[in-house]
């Protein structure tokens, strides 16, 4: 039987509890639905416990948590715990106890919060921790960038400002490009004053940011219709576009500055290359894992009563509480939340003292 220890820090719903215990045998989880007892009274080895100082309920308070919560504590006096001071220590582990069996019976541990940290500490015990980056060699990770490299590039990109004058039921096309016309011809005569005229005149989200869009790659933007992308790639820096009709209205976009392309070498991308390997590793052991859960599972679906629910799509295709590596985030070439293939690791569910866990930035 293998057990795990779930900080509750991160546990609101369950108060000012510091430690939950629970056991998986055979890769599957163990609920306590018919009373805190029944989980801890089944006997963890003293290997894992250390010596019973204490039994709450059929629980057991052992020396091992005693030691680790003792040594939190400054003694008064000397360089050593008196026996009150040992006591106190030991009475708030045995109300913890009674804290967490009262959480039991209350049915928190089916609480979403409670179960989502679970599976996160499982999925780092048995899957996550089993990969480090000292496994993968530079041979490995260059082979794999020279088989990717075009994942490495920084693409090209233009700086684009926009602003959308929309066809709408109170103006019609020939209203809205006559005030687009009006509006270039003011940006034209003066384009420093781009940002004032668009937060006055543009009805896109970009309008309280001056029209500006930000860079953009020829791959596009969300929220941003492809027509503007093809136009923005075709202008030259500083130019002012005529007005152009899309789906929303008339646009008059300004190129305020382009990127080149950049091919990035081996070393200057061996963290995020890294961090890519890792991530295919960790997903493949993810899949299995998973798979093996299935197998001999019992697992019913009611395809009509699924079929019978109506879900809007969300505005971006980003899963649930879904990420890769949660040291990816944030770098060009590097994988995202978007991609969606593992279960996302809250901090409190990282490993604490795994410094080869964490992937160095680059």
């Amino acid at each position: 039987m293998r057990c795990f220890h779930f900080p509750i820090a991160a546990l609101a719903a369950l108060g000012s509890l510091s430690l939950i215990s629970a056991c998986a045998d055979g890769g599957t989880t163990t609920s306590a639905q018919s009373g805190a007892g029944d989980v801890e009274a089944s006997g963890s080895s003293e290997a894992e416990i250390g010596s019973v100082l204490a039994t709450v309920n059929a629980m057991q308070v052992g020396s091992v948590d005693f030691e680790q919560a003792a040594s939190r504590k400054q003694p008064a006096e000397g360089d050593a715990l008196s026996i009150d001071e040992k006591k106190e220590v030991l009475d708030k582990l045995i109300d913890e106890k009674l804290l967490y069996e009262a959480a039991l019976n209350q049915g928190l541990d089916r609480d979403p919060k409670v179960m989502k940290v679970m599976v996160n500490t499982l999925l780092r015990e048995e899957v996550y921790s089993n990969v480090r980056n000292s496994d993968f060699t530079d041979e490995e990770l260059q082979s794999y960038y020279e088989a990717h490299k075009d994942e490495f590039v920084v693409p090209e990109k233009v700086q684009v400002k926009r602003i959308l004058v929309k066809i709408n039921d109170e103006r019609s096309e020939d209203e809205a490009l006559a005030k687009a016309n009006k509006v270039r011809a003011e940006v034209v005569a003066n384009p420093k004053r781009f940002k004032e005229i668009a937060a006055k005149d543009s009805e896109d989200p970009y309008r309280r940011r001056g029209g500006d869009v930000g860079f953009v790659p020829k791959s596009g933007k969300p929220g941003l219709a492809s027509e503007i992308v093809d136009k923005a790639f075709e202008m030259k820096v500083e130019e002012v576009s005529e007005p152009f009709k899309t789906g929303e209205g008339y646009n008059v976009i300004y190129i305020a500055a382009k990127r080149d392309r950049v091919e990035r070498t081996f070393q200057q991308m061996k963290g995020s290359v890294l961090r890519k390997v890792k991530n295919e590793k960790l997903k493949s052991m993810y899949e299995g894992y998973v798979a093996d859960l299935r197998t001999g599972a019992k697992i019913d679906v009611d395809t009509t009563k699924l079929d019978g629910i109506d879900v809007k799509a969300a505005r971006r295709p980003v899963g649930p509480g879904f990420a890769l590596d949660p040291h990816a985030g944030g770098k060009e070439g590097a994988p995202s939340a978007a991609d969606g293939v593992l279960p996302k690791l809250d901090a409190a569910a990282m490993p604490a003292t795994n410094k080869d866990a964490a992937v160095p930035a680059q």
